[in-house]
């Protein structure tokens, strides 16, 4: 599966939310200042060719919908940033955001709850 760039992310964050949009409303959802019609388009083309995205025809316009689903882009980032980073640890990745972002014992204690019900 090829990365996305941060402006393909922003497009297909949108997507997933809408499941299925033309350009024009693509832009509707950007915050202000909203990019132009030809940098959206072109970016929906690039994912079109990636295999991310696949459109319909409607009358004169293309509405276009995610073939790639939300949960397998976010399983493979999640797995890449594990083999980056943490030398592929699941255990040295929690033990980071432990040690660098005040996790709250609370959020570990319902994560090992979570594991533990996925074991049963």
């Amino acid at each position: 599966m090829k990365t996305l760039t941060k402006a393909e992310e922003e497009v297909m964050q949108i997507l997933w939310r809408l499941k299925k949009s033309s350009v024009k409303a693509l832009i509707k959802e950007f915050p202000d200042p909203k990019p132009a019609y030809n940098t959206v388009s072109t970016i929906v083309r690039i994912l079109e060719n990636k295999g991310y995205v696949d459109y319909e025809k409607k009358g004169k316009s293309h509405l276009y919908f995610p073939v790639l689903q939300k949960n397998d882009y976010s399983n493979q980032s999640i797995n890449q940033l594990v083999n980056n980073y943490f030398q592929g640890s699941f255990k040295s990745m929690v033990s980071f955001f432990v040690d660098k972002n005040d996790v709250d014992v609370s959020d570990i204690e319902s994560l090992l709850k979570e594991i533990n019900n996925k074991k049963e």
